[in-house]
């Protein structure tokens, strides 16, 4: 598989470990990374429950590999975006959530990535750009409508046109990732919270994956109605039965401040 050379996958019990082993390059997106990212997700072990997404080396990944970008006509350059729309939508809505372990740059590309996750932990070292308005080019990875979501359009905006760089803090508070922690410990926080992942219901992941993003997009009456089908399924599950029971009969664990 070309590409394969630049990905490394790692089994830990019920967890996969993915990592971007470019880091000569930053951790750059080519086209044979993308498609092994892809083939990777789509054919994970039937026995993962969870998986985190880290890049080797000082960074998570700087984008784009801009020597492989070839003159296409507008036709070829369709063609070639939807091509990373469905190797990031098999991470997005892939079998099993996705935790990236960010650390260094998460730029261009590398945040059109970073944005397919489920969760996402930066370490301080962080930062985050997308230069693709300085390069004469417009994101194509997904990233238009994904991120957006994460920190809204205005502020996407003023990142491409203006070239605006985001640390790790501010990241963090604008909602780039979910978690900030110390330089160096990215990865270890993203497999303990990928452990905890794998311990849910599979269904629960699955339906928190495929549904919830989609319900938030629905209008609220077509939301409801989703909600009711996979709340309907998910606690028809014999896992699911198991563990209210547990509950039920003193066996499983209470919230308690955390």
């Amino acid at each position: 598989m070309t590409g394969a050379k630049d990905l490394d996958l790692q089994i830990r019990d019920d967890v996969a470990v993915v990592r971007l082993t470019r880091p000569h390059k930053r951790n750059a997106l080519s086209d044979g990374l993308i498609f092994a990212l892809r083939d990777t997700f789509q054919n994970l072990p039937g026995t993962v429950r969870a998986a985190v997404l880290d890049g080797e080396g000082e960074h998570f990944c700087a984008g784009l590999d801009l020597s492989e970008l070839k003159e296409r006509d507008a036709g070829q350059g369709l063609h070639h975006s939807r091509s990373w729309h469905v190797a990031l939508e098999a991470l997005q809505y892939g079998p099993v959530p996705v935790v990236a372990a960010l650390h260094g740059a998460v730029v261009g590309g590398g945040l059109e990535l970073a944005s397919a996750c489920h969760v996402r932990v930066a370490d301080s070292t962080t930062f985050y750009a997308l230069p693709e308005g300085s390069r004469g080019i417009f994101v194509g990875g997904g990233g238009s409508v994904r991120i957006p979501r994460l920190i809204g359009v205005p502020r996407m905006m003023d990142m491409m046109l203006t070239g605006r760089v985001y640390n790790a803090a501010d990241g963090e508070r604008l909602g780039f990732a979910q978690y900030l922690v110390d330089e160096g410990t990215a990865f270890d926080k993203a497999l303990e919270l990928a452990r905890r992942i794998a311990e849910n219901a599979p269904l629960t992941n699955y339906s928190l994956m495929h549904a919830l993003p989609r319900i938030a997009e629905q209008p609220a009456d077509h939301g409801f109605l989703t909600e009711g089908l996979m709340s309907a399924i998910a606690q028809a599950a014999p896992e699911a039965k198991e563990r209210v029971r547990a509950f039920l009969e003193g066996r499983a664990a209470k919230v308690s401040r955390g």
